[in-house]
């Protein structure tokens, strides 16, 4: 499998690890840099949300429903579930004449233990809204409607929402779409395998998109890095990689986590983007992977470095809140 990545460090000794592969790829398909096998075939699980909501915009249905920023945001988020996240889930629902019980997405838990308990404390029914993916569902829900097709089957990979997400996958990631494998998603969406550097490509698509947008499907790009940029909190929410990554330096990185530790990160300054896979899918060690990718391509200054701290090399406390140990990334990219 992949290269070593990532150290658990408890009383001085290496307790456990974490191998992986990264690439960094520019918008034309180079790649940058990249450790052990940017080739390595993964699902994109999560990650690839920006790319399922390429078609919400580019067929005209995020302008007939009036989506902000804030709510194109959400349609391309993994949320914790905050009551931010689940109200305005319901909102856009409302808007397009469709109710919670239209989500096909399965219920959990927030990931936010406070709304959880706020839930709890006050009996309120616990929904599809606050699953992580409703905003993935609610925007693929509103192309649906938009388009005229079924509802109740939204999810299926012959249905036409889903079809053109494929088709946005194979024009981004620049591939023959019957070389994609497909899966089924935690949420029972397809879910799309491909070389990491293709998803890498497609993340530097995005962010490049947001500095030049020569065609249409350019500037739906632009507008979807740009909306999960200005509103990193609908993302991902409270004490998230993603949120603070993006608000940690506003505008110039593009990020989004994926399950099964993938990562996946553009860079608009720069025109480049990043496609992490960890190997035994723990995403605690994608944090300081990521970051200690940013520092050693110098993209990022010494105070937003500071900033993440906490994730490029985070402290292992005991139930009693005591320091005992940390994750230290211990890898160093290959250059192109």
């Amino acid at each position: 499998m992949g290269t070593l990545l990532v150290e658990v460090i408890r009383g001085g000794l290496v307790e456990s690890v974490h191998n992986g592969d990264i690439a960094v790829v520019d918008r034309f398909g180079q790649i940058h840099a990249s450790l052990s096998d940017p080739a390595r075939v993964m699902y994109a699980r999560s990650s690839a949300k920006p790319l399922q909501a390429l078609p919400l915009v580019t067929s005209g249905a995020a302008d007939h429903y009036q989506l902000s920023p804030r709510e194109l945001a959400l349609t391309c988020a993994s949320h914790n579930g905050e009551e931010m996240h689940a109200a305005l889930v319901l909102e856009l629902l409302s808007r397009a004449g469709l109710s919670v019980s239209d989500l096909r997405c399965g219920v959990h838990s927030p990931y936010y233990i406070p709304s959880y308990e706020t839930l709890l404390r006050e009996g309120r029914e616990l929904t599809a809204a606050y699953n992580n993916c409703s905003g993935k569902h609610t925007g693929m829900l509103l192309l649906a409607k938009y388009l005229g097709e079924p509802l109740d089957t939204y999810l299926g990979a012959d249905h036409p929402v889903q079809q053109r997400i494929l088709d946005a996958v194979e024009v981004v990631c620049e591939v023959d779409k019957s070389s994609i494998h497909l899966g089924v998603d935690g949420c029972g969406v397809p879910v799309f395998a491909l070389p990491l550097e293709r998803f890498a490509l497609a993340y530097a698509k995005f962010a490049a998109a947001t500095v030049t947008a020569e065609t249409s499907q350019e500037a739906a790009m632009a507008r979807i890095a740009n909306a999960m940029m200005s509103h990193p909190e609908m993302v991902a929410g409270t004490d998230r990689l993603c949120t603070d990554l993006m608000a940690a330096a506003p505008g110039k990185i593009l990020a989004k986590a994926g399950a099964e530790g993938v990562y996946c990160v553009g860079l608009p300054a720069h025109g480049l983007g990043i496609c992490v896979k960890i190997d035994d899918g723990n995403g605690r060690a994608a944090g300081p992977v990521i970051v200690e990718v940013l520092s050693q391509l110098r993209v990022l200054d010494d105070e937003v470095l500071s900033q993440l701290s906490k994730w490029h090399r985070p402290t292992l406390q005991n139930h009693a809140g005591t320091h005992v140990g940390e994750l230290r990334p211990v890898f160093q990219l290959e250059r192109a």
